[in-house]
């Protein structure tokens, strides 16, 4: 298995978003310390669930600073940029890194993003498959020409020019349809388990995709034992995730979204890395094992302090990934 960790940059309450951005490189200097394959930087505007608005700036910050762990995004939000725009930072990335970037992207959701960044509401439901069209024959191709309903212009070439496939992040069978008919590996969120997960990929194959090459986000927390690590996050989480989550607002006049927040949290403690050593071994095997996914990676942020997310880093990496090797 390749086993990254997954940076959200989360902000719980009384907490600094700069000192937070720092920390979160500090995350990835970690992950590369303790022997993980890559890491991987989430994107978010106007909210305290994620500080990052833009995780390719944090990821070029990150190569700066170490030499030898992947990087990528997850997700840098397509609805909100331009796709050519998007593929040339991600080239430069790839050059810069030597290689070690990876480019995530995601339709987002109808948020306020939309309105503030001029892109609309049309771009989030309609556009998503000419802009990962656009952003495709960018990274593939060398040059890129528009005639769509959201795109026109001549001819381009891109300068630098990089050969890369980006991945996907799918939450619909929709969008999995978009990723699968490109031939695109999917990103696939921590909301859902083993089951729902395995679904997504057989969706894929069904639309001509592959069965391999994705990836799984999830949560972990180690302990000395699974009831003290799923304590102690039950503890922790909500103080996040409550203001964190009511940060997402619509664009238009659709309800706000609810969840459950402890109901959340539960389910986050059963259906991820979540225990002892021993335990959080077994859950990555079960869940590759009834996915096929092999690729996960997984945020120790949830703990709500950066002394217990670097202990977290380094636990893992030192108890858990050897698990995994034997």
């Amino acid at each position: 298995m390749r086993i990254g960790i997954f940076v959200i940059a989360a902000c719980f309450p009384g907490q600094d978003p700069g000192r937070v951005l720092r920390e979160s490189v500090e995350l990835i200097e970690a992950a590369e310390e303790a022997g993980f394959h890559d890491a991987w930087i989430a994107e978010h505007h106007f909210m305290s669930y994620g500080v990052c608005p833009s995780a390719l700036t944090l990821a070029a910050v990150a190569a700066g600073r170490t030499s030898r762990i992947g990087l990528g995004t997850a997700v840098s939000v397509l609805s909100c940029q331009h796709p050519v725009a998007l593929a040339e930072q991600a080239a430069m990335l790839h050059h810069l890194s030597g290689g070690r970037f990876t480019l995530g992207v995601g339709r987002g959701g109808p948020w306020v993003d939309l309105e503030v960044f001029g892109t609309g509401l049309a771009r989030f439901e309609r556009g998503f498959g000419e802009s990962l069209d656009l952003l495709v024959r960018a990274l593939s191709e060398g040059s890129v020409v528009a005639e769509g309903e959201f795109f026109r212009f001549r001819e381009v070439g891109l300068v630098p020019r990089a050969r890369l496939r980006p991945v996907v992040a799918c939450t619909s069978e929709a969008t999995v349809g978009l990723a699968a008919g490109r031939g695109l590996p999917m990103l696939l969120g921590m909301h859902i388990g083993d089951r729902d997960k395995a679904l997504l990929v057989a969706e894929h194959v069904a639309r001509g995709g592959s069965g391999s090459g994705h990836l799984a986000a999830g949560v972990a927390h180690v302990a000395d034992s699974t009831e003290a690590a799923v304590r102690e996050l039950k503890a922790s989480m909500p103080a996040w995730l409550g203001p964190g989550l009511a940060g997402y607002v619509p664009v238009d006049d659709r309800p706000r979204p609810s969840r459950d927040v402890a109901a959340y949290v539960d389910l986050l403690t059963r259906i991820h890395p979540v225990g002892s050593p021993e335990h959080c071994a077994e859950v990555l095997r079960r869940t590759a094992g009834s996915t096929g996914i092999e690729h996960v990676i997984l945020t120790v942020e949830g703990i709500g302090d950066h002394r217990r997310a670097l202990e977290d880093v380094r636990r893992l990496g030192a108890e858990v990934l050897p698990l995994l090797r034997d």
